[in-house]
């Protein structure tokens, strides 16, 4: 368990820390209970990212349940490294190896469904479902806008391949959710290159707008212009999402480059004849205005 110093109450007792002792130090803020009988020192809990902090609560669950047990759902995704934008991170989910009963609590949630072999990945010494298995768990229990996000962002990454997913989503088409996993598995896709973007694609789609040539790119006068988030070629129309990262993709670059050199880009491709219509992370809560901006800029001459 030695994750950012993360060590349990066995381990403590059996170093010589009597039970009085450990008490105080928790009192005092020398050390960090992550989860019952799991303890981080103050010093490693400080500046700990949600996620990371849900991976050592995964941790610490795997090593106090006493029956076989495998990091599952939103859990594994995180173990995985996938980020899992939108999702809670209130409980710890684990689904046991063979078929069982179902446990939730406040801070715990044990599924019952039972896991093949081929199903269980040994990650840093935690085991937890494959990545196949995790995407389509979550596709089958969370809402659709976050389980794109997570399939588009494990697809991206590498870390499966689209044919993996459509076989593990056959595997689980007796289970709850199947039918909202196929829809997800159906539409991922790992050129979405952000979350944003994953966003955005639910959104459009969310509208009915055409479907756009994600990651289109632009040639004009025999020479490449630029590759874009969104493109509708048929409507000479090209969408981007604005993330921060956009801005900021080289440290060692300016802003004030980085923003004049997007301008000059976003002025070659007017100048070959495309109508660009931007947004930002802000728009995709209330998408509607941006649909309107390219209705408008469809319908254009």
């Amino acid at each position: 368990m030695d994750v950012y110093g993360l060590t349990n109450r066995p381990a403590l007792l059996a170093a010589g820390v009597s039970d009085n002792e450990l008490a105080r130090w928790c009192a005092r803020g020398d050390i960090v209970r992550v989860a019952r009988g799991a303890y981080l020192p103050a010093a490693s809990a400080e500046g700990i990212e949600p996620a990371a902090w849900h991976a050592l609560e995964v941790r610490a669950a795997l090593e106090r349940l006493r029956v076989p047990v495998v990091a599952s759902h939103v859990s594994a995704a995180v173990l995985h490294g996938v980020p899992t934008w939108g999702v809670p991170l209130d409980r710890v989910h684990l689904t046991r190896i063979s078929p069982g009963s179902v446990r939730r609590t406040t801070t715990l949630h044990l599924h019952g469904t039972g896991l093949a072999e081929d199903e269980v990945d040994l990650l840093d010494g935690c085991r937890v479902t494959s990545v196949a298995r995790t995407v389509v768990d979550v596709a089958r229990t969370e809402p659709f806008e976050q389980a794109v996000a997570i399939a588009d962002a494990a697809l991206r990454a590498g870390l499966v391949a689209p044919a993996s997913l459509a076989h593990a989503r056959e595997r689980a088409r007796h289970r709850a959710g199947a039918t909202a996993a196929g829809r997800v598995v159906a539409f991922a896709d790992g050129r979405a290159e952000s979350v944003g973007e994953s966003r955005s694609r639910v959104a459009l789609r969310r509208y009915g707008l055409p479907t756009p040539e994600l990651q289109w790119e632009v040639r004009g006068g025999g020479r490449f212009i630029g590759r874009v988030d969104f493109g509708w070629p048929a409507l000479r129309t090209i969408g981007e999402f604005d993330g921060r990262t956009k801005y900021t993709r080289d440290s060692q670059d300016d802003a004030a480059d980085v923003v004049w050199a997007e301008k000059r880009r976003e002025d070659a491709l007017r100048a070959v004849g495309l109508r660009v219509v931007r947004w930002t992370w802000a728009d995709l809560s209330d998408f509607g205005p941006v649909v309107g901006r390219l209705r408008s800029v469809f319908a254009a001459p």
